[in-house]
């Protein structure tokens, strides 16, 4: 047995201890958007530091905490923060949660975060359903020996993101009365935000957003099997011809404004997941 899957059967059995058993959905809450878990009937709250193997979040505005409760009649597992490879982590640690997770028995993952708008029809504020991602970060969690008992040696990257539960999204989203773009997002390594020649140039390759998480993690996920979607809220306007400075402050404030709505929409779409 390899020493990754020693550490994650010693996660998972540590966490079933505390009475994490058979969730039904995994999510990740983004860079300012935590309204969700007011939603939550939570059963358990436990920080990353008590969690064998988890690494810490080291950003401020990422709380660091798994939450186990009910929302809309599913056990959900929720990631109050995550890692990303600008922190100095490796591909294995920022995944390490999703794995922990599915093997607890999450059947969905839904992903959240916050990105710069390349697509100038995107504003501040806009949700973004993503529909698929282009990969710039400094390689991938696949790298290395693989796990055969995580998932194959090649797997098949044609749909990273559910159809069916982009579709639901889509769906609860008209219902609701919220306006849920679509687009492709690209994922680089940060922690600095790009110049206007790398706007352009990512603009160029198609790209209709750009960030610096989630891409690893659904990675992960369909190495292992498990469907998931991700939403983007759009905090800043990058617009290379009219580029204005921007800081995470505002960032955050931007995607505060537009919490409420992405945790409507998930408590709405989780019930018919």
């Amino acid at each position: 047995m390899s020493q990754e899957i020693n550490k994650l059967t010693e996660t998972v059995a540590y966490l079933k201890s505390k009475g994490l058993q058979s969730p039904d959905t995994g999510i990740i809450l983004g860079t300012g958007l935590h309204a969700l878990l007011n939603d939550v009937q939570i059963e358990q709250t436990l920080s990353y530091a008590e969690i064998p193997n988890f690494v810490q979040s080291t950003v401020e505005f990422h709380k660091g905490n798994l939450v186990c409760g009910w929302l809309n009649g599913k056990k959900v597992l929720v990631m109050q923060g995550r890692f990303h490879f600008y922190e100095g982590y490796s591909m294995q640690q920022i995944v390490f949660p999703i794995r922990v997770m599915k093997l607890l028995g999450i059947k969905k993952l839904l992903l959240t975060n916050a990105a710069g708008g390349i697509n100038l029809q995107f504003k501040k504020g806009d949700l973004v359903l993503i529909n698929d991602h282009i990969n710039l970060q400094t390689g991938n969690p696949l790298i290395g020996e693989n796990n055969n008992e995580l998932g194959p040696r090649f797997p098949d990257m044609s749909a990273p993101y559910s159809k069916d539960l982009n579709d639901r999204l889509l769906q609860t989203a008209r219902e609701l009365n919220i306006t849920l773009k679509t687009g492709v997002y690209v994922s680089v390594n940060g922690p600095m935000l790009e110049t206007r020649a790398e706007y352009r140039y990512l603009k160029t390759m198609g790209a209709d957003m750009v960030g610096m998480s989630t891409v690893p993690e659904v990675i992960a996920a369909n190495h292992m099997g498990l469907p998931c979607a991700a939403i983007s809220v759009i905090t800043d306007e990058c617009d290379p011809d009219n580029l204005q400075p921007v800081n995470i402050e505002e960032i955050i404030a931007v995607a505060g404004k537009s919490d409420k709505v992405v945790a409507q929409l998930l408590k709405q779409a989780i019930s018919s997941f």
